[in-house]
């Protein structure tokens, strides 16, 4: 697939704040690292703004919480869930992020 159909994504996953840059557009994204978890099914209920409102606020079987302690992904699958609704978010439905099957390494 040619490179022009790909979105150029810099993600900064910060502590406290997710920033997403797109080239040409800017900063796109700018929300709270902060992530809402049903301990009932561990499922992800809520990313960024919308989790953050729930802090303190949510019953007992959900949690909200940061997966970036000190710099560093403190849970992967929290993580991994929170980067593909943020890129959703800005690239649309579809965000497939493994490299061309081709050998194609600088996506």
């Amino acid at each position: 697939m040619p490179d022009f159909f790909r979105p150029k994504l810099g993600i900064d996953l910060g502590t406290t704040t997710v920033l997403v840059f797109v080239p040409g557009r800017g900063i796109v994204l700018n929300e709270p690292s902060v992530v809402a978890v049903s301990t009932l099914d561990n499922k992800i209920l809520a990313v960024g703004n919308e989790a953050k409102e729930m802090v303190g606020r949510t019953p007992d079987e959900i949690i909200a919480y940061r997966p970036m302690k000190d710099g560093v992904i403190a849970d992967y699958r929290v993580t991994e869930a929170m980067l593909r609704r943020c890129t959703r978010s800005i690239c649309g439905q579809r965000t497939d992020t493994r490299r061309d099957r081709r050998g194609d390494s600088d996506s």
